[in-house]
C-alpha cells in the first residue's frame, strides 16, 4: 500500500533558489577575471571550488536551517560532484558543441542543474529521519533541526505509521479494533 505522497518543500525550494543566485554572482565574479588569466575550462573549475564553501554555510544556515557540521561540510563536496557533472557537461556542449560564448555557457550550464543540485544537496544538509533505539520513534537525523512550517513538511511525515497510529490515540481519536479472535 502506498503511502502520501511527499510534500513539495516549498520554503525551501525558494530560499534553495535565491542562495542558487547569490552563489551564481559568486561563481560568476570569480569566473570572469580567472578566465583573463586561464582557459575557461580551469578558470571554470577554480571558481566553481572557491564559490563551494560560500554556499556551503548559505544552503545550512538560511536554505534548510539547519546546522553546519564537520561532517555535513565533508560530504557537501561530494553531493556538489552532480551539480559539476551536470553543469561540466552543459558547459563543453554549449561552448564545444553549440558554439556559445565561454562567457555566458557557465550561467546556462547552472541553470540546467538547479533541480538535480537542489535534490542532492537536500539529501545530505537534511536527512531523512532516522530510527532511535528507545521505542522505536523517529527523530531528525539532525537532533538540532527544526522543521519550518514553510517548507510544507509535516513533521508527521517523517514517523512511520505506527508513530502516527500512537499520536492519533493521544488526540482522542479511536484506533480500528485488531484482534486475531473472530468477532
Amino acid at each position: 500500500m502506498r503511502g502520501r505522497p511527499a510534500t513539495v518543500p516549498w520554503g525551501q525550494v525558494v530560499r534553495f533558489t535565491v542562495v542558487g543566485g547569490i552563489n551564481t554572482v559568486t561563481f560568476y565574479a570569480c569566473y570572469l577575471p580567472l578566465h583573463r588569466l586561464l582557459p575557461y575550462f580551469a578558470a571554470y573549475t577554480a571558481a566553481f571550488v572557491l564559490s563551494l564553501v560560500g554556499s556551503f554555510l548559505l544552503n545550512t544556515y538560511f536554505t534548510y536551517r539547519t546546522r553546519p557540521t564537520w561532517k555535513k561540510f565533508l560530504l557537501f563536496p561530494l553531493t556538489q560532484v552532480t551539480n559539476y557533472a551536470v553543469q561540466s557537461a552543459g558547459l563543453v556542449v554549449l561552448v564545444s558543441w553549440l558554439g556559445m560564448s565561454s562567457t555566458v555557457a557557465p550561467l546556462v550550464a547552472a541553470l540546467l542543474a538547479i533541480p538535480a543540485t537542489f535534490v542532492v544537496s537536500r539529501r545530505i544538509l537534511r536527512p531523512p529521519a532516522r530510527r532511535t533505539a528507545a521505542g522505536g520513534s523517529t527523530v531528525p537525523a539532525d537532533p538540532a533541526e527544526g522543521t519550518d512550517p514553510a517548507d510544507g513538511e509535516d513533521p508527521a511525515d517523517r514517523s512511520d505509521p505506527a508513530d502516527r497510529a500512537d499520536r492519533a490515540d493521544q488526540s482522542g481519536a479511536s484506533p480500528p479494533v485488531r484482534s486475531s479472535e473472530p468477532a
